[in-house]
């Protein structure tokens, strides 16, 4: 049986504050809790309901008290909850490889998707400016699946090691209705690709970082893309150019 102190400290890993005054947040869901229990995420615990597939190694409850510890209004059949870690890069570490950068991204969701992006083509990392939705709330980490696991997240101030990747001649490439056709890329090994908000785009401080604005053709009526999706199409005519 859960206590109460236990129960009221669950509970509390849904505001941000509080997970960062424990370090811990929390995971609900058999089916992202599995795939990170794949990639060796390492829970400190682990709830599931008696029905759940994941229940024999974890600590059982009821439905009653999952329904207590829960984040949403219908809850699931597990929860776990992990210790928070955050990174830091290394210096000048945006000059090599492929980074994507998120400009005050605040969509939780959208956040998520971007990293299983990073994931599906393969980036060295995700940075995210301190005004991007919390890497470690529950919607992030749902939204990206397992990726959560794989991808190497960043939170900083991304002017400083945006203009550090410009000045080692590291193309620093924002996404932006202005731009030049993304299709024209020549290949890169080493980019920074910077996606903006959906609402207002890049933020005029990081825009003055940027080396190289681009944008995807648009044969439609539509105002815009959906940052996640735009950050997509970027990041396939990248590997595209270098294959």
């Amino acid at each position: 049986m859960l206590s109460k102190t236990d129960i009221a400290r669950i509970r509390s890993l849904r505001e941000k504050k509080h997970r960062e005054a424990l370090g811990l947040f929390v995971v609900e869901g058999e089916k992202v809790i599995a795939e990170l229990l794949r990639e060796k995420f390492p829970f400190l615990e682990i709830y599931a309901t008696p029905s759940s597939p994941l229940a024999k190694n974890a600590t059982p409850v009821t439905e009653a008290e999952m329904a207590r510890i829960s984040h949403y209004p219908t809850p699931g059949a597990a929860l776990a909850v992990g210790p928070i870690a955050r990174p830091t890069l290394a210096d000048n570490e945006l000059a090599r490889g492929l980074t994507l950068a998120l400009d005050d991204i605040q969509d939780p969701g959208n956040v998520g998707t971007l990293l299983r992006i990073a994931d599906w083509f393969a980036f060295d990392r995700v940075v995210c400016s301190p005004g991007c939705a919390d890497l470690f709330s529950q919607k992030v980490i749902n939204a990206s699946m397992g990726s959560f696991a794989r991808v190497r997240a960043v939170a900083t101030p991304l002017a400083p090691v945006l203009i550090e990747a410009a000045q080692a001649d590291t193309p620093v490439l924002g996404c932006d209705l202005g731009g030049g056709d993304v299709h024209e890329l020549e290949p890169l090994h080493n980019a920074v690709v910077v996606v903006g908000s959906e609402g207002r785009g890049l933020t005029p401080e990081v825009r003055a970082t940027v080396t190289r604005l681009v944008t995807i053709p648009r044969h439609g009526r539509a105002e815009s893309l959906n940052a996640a999706i735009a950050a997509a199409i970027v990041a396939d005519n990248l590997r595209r150019a270098q294959s």
